[in-house]
């Protein structure tokens, strides 16, 4: 299994590209001058956070994921890092929160396996229309708060290279969770592929703190091929 398809479970069945992808010690100014956050008052606020998830996957050996959510000005900034055997992986993105949605304005990650690996970069231009990946996962995880997603509801964004995706999630409603990291009450969301059925995730959010993943299950062909579960948390705020 390659290490792109080892961290599916992460970014919406999708690769998660990465390693040095050097980001800026300070956002370029026009994020600080973004206009402000329109946070819709039905919508959960976010939280500041650092998460570490254990990630196990069939026939690999289990691994760490780190997981930052900060705020800088009118932006904000999530961040996912992986390593596993002689690979490791890293992805950003920087955000503004709309009244209905996010707005990408910056998106970099990389990847590195046996000392070889890519770098990708989305600018704000290339994220006019639709979110990357990182910020269209933080999206999810509030819009499934506000809604009752029962059939099958869109998710529309582009991946590491820039190319549109389309992934369809439904709530499937609260859950009692008892993790490495304490008891939650998680909302749980089957996200799948249109046309590839035997492909599924189902995602535990946690309720009040946007972002934050508790539990990822991925399956295929009716069996579970990884977990990515909540070790550790952190509220910064």
């Amino acid at each position: 299994m390659p290490f792109r398809c080892l961290l599916m479970s992460l970014l919406l069945c999708l690769p998660l590209a990465t390693t040095a992808a050097e980001l800026p010690a300070v956002p370029a100014p026009e994020y600080r001058k973004a206009e402000p956050v329109a946070e819709s008052a039905a919508r959960v606020a976010p939280l500041p956070f650092t998460a570490r998830y254990r990630l196990e996957v069939s026939g690999w050996p289990s691994t760490n994921v780190e997981h930052r959510l900060s705020r800088d000005g009118a932006s904000w900034h999530s961040e996912m890092s992986a390593a596993v055997a002689m690979a490791r992986g890293e992805e950003s993105s920087r955000f503004l929160i709309k009244e209905h949605g996010v707005r990408s304005l910056q998106y970099l990650s990389g990847y590195s396996l046996l000392g070889l690996g890519s770098d990708y970069r989305l600018t704000s231009d290339d994220l006019a229309i639709l979110p990357d990946r990182q910020a269209a996962l933080f999206d999810l995880s509030r819009r499934v708060l506000d809604d009752d997603c029962q059939k099958a509801c869109a998710i529309h964004y582009q991946d590491h290279r820039g190319r549109e995706e389309h992934m369809e999630y439904r709530v499937l409603g609260l859950e009692r969770l008892s993790l490495p990291a304490g008891e939650f009450e998680a909302m749980a969301v089957e996200v799948t592929q249109p046309g590839k059925p035997e492909r599924r995730m189902v995602f535990r959010f946690h309720p009040e703190v946007p972002g934050l993943i508790l539990v990822v299950d991925y399956h295929r062909e009716g069996e579970r091929r990884s977990r990515l579960s909540l070790t550790k948390l952190s509220l910064l705020e």
